[in-house]
């Protein structure tokens, strides 16, 4: 609970409120940001810092609890970080209780929970109006998410870690430490709930952040969390010049076809590894909705149709045969998800 006194403006607590100030410019149109609170400092420090700075820059600011009914006592947490909230002032203060269980041969536990959460922010963004979700994701967050995506060899998309910004989400918090967010909640006089799965060495993240950052601090010595962040920050930027440079690249060569799209394989051998995978990557995107992995360079051109690998769908190259040809993607109705291959041969 928040103590009855003004709390002090402490190191902790002006970085967190500068860094949610600059989530929140200016406004005249009185637009509502909802803060997803969870009751744990990073959170907790978020709702604080929301609650002074959003109406000095003319925003209302709510909150939004959810509870993943994942343990025991959960429903009594969740409803005593929404009193939290209300006594920092934020209006509305919304509790949603969702069913977070993981499916068999699904995304498993987290991925059920995370899944569970944001169709439940989204949700509340709708039923409320607010233009912005701020979540509490810190440095350490994201140190730790560059790690994962590292491990799973997810490519330069997954170790750009997490956006500051992404669609109506705003994670303002993405350059402070976690030991800020504690420490602002304590010179706050707020009371941090820690939430006993994240100290569960069941779940990856958990041992990322407890086995092995504490390793790498070790034996490289101390601020790898901070050059994990910074790597993520640079990466972000080379996607986005990627995927800026890609927009402008696949309407030349890319052409309609018949219910999908045609790419020339001739044009996609010819261009570096790295952008042919981001187009092929785009187009079966766009026309699938799932990843794909670019064919191997040593299938370019003129390699056989490929299979579609366990979790992710590959676009194939053409067969070899005289004259142009181009491979496209295509959603038919006897086939839902096909690709064939077109030959244009020459007059």
């Amino acid at each position: 609970m928040p103590s009855e006194r003004r709390p002090r403006l402490t190191p902790s607590v002006a970085d967190v409120r500068r860094a949610v100030r600059s989530a929140l410019p200016a406004r005249a149109d009185d637009p509502l940001a909802l803060v997803a609170l969870s009751g744990g400092p990073d959170s907790l420090a978020l709702a604080a810092a929301t609650a002074f700075e959003a109406p000095r820059a003319g925003w209302r600011a709510g909150a939004v609890v959810v509870d993943h009914g994942l343990q025991a006592g959960s429903q009594a947490q969740a409803d005593a970080a929404a009193s939290v909230a209300r006594d920092l002032g934020l209006d509305p203060v919304l509790v949603r209780r969702v069913d977070a269980a993981a499916e068999p041969g699904g995304a498993g536990p987290e991925g059920a929970a995370r899944a569970a959460r944001y169709a439940a922010l989204d949700a509340a963004a709708r039923a409320t109006g607010a233009e912005t979700v701020l979540l509490g994701h810190t440095l350490d967050d994201q140190a730790e998410t560059v790690l994962l995506g590292l491990a799973r060899g997810s490519g330069s998309a997954s170790l750009g870690g997490m956006a500051a910004r992404s669609g109506r989400y705003a994670r303002p918090l993405l350059a402070i430490r976690r030991a800020t967010t504690r420490q602002a909640c304590l010179d706050a006089g707020l009371a941090p709930w820690d939430d006993p799965h994240n100290a569960d060495p069941a779940y990856a993240r958990v041992r990322v952040r407890e086995r092995v950052l504490p390793v790498l601090e070790a034996e490289l010595g101390p601020g790898i969390a901070d050059a994990l962040a910074r790597t993520a920050e640079q990466l972000r930027e080379d996607e986005q010049a990627f995927a800026d440079q890609i927009d402008e690249f696949i309407e030349e060569v890319c052409e309609p076809a018949e219910a999908g799209i045609a790419i020339s394989v001739a044009v996609l051998a010819a261009n570096p590894a790295a952008l042919r995978q981001r187009i092929i990557r785009h187009v079966v995107g766009s026309e699938f909705g799932v990843s794909s992995a670019a064919p191997r360079p040593s299938r370019w051109p003129g390699s056989r149709p490929t299979g579609t690998g366990r979790g992710r769908s590959t676009c194939p190259a053409a067969s070899a045969r005289p004259g142009p040809t181009r491979t496209s993607c295509s959603r038919r109705p006897d086939r839902p998800r096909s690709c064939r291959t077109i030959t244009e041969r020459a007059a």
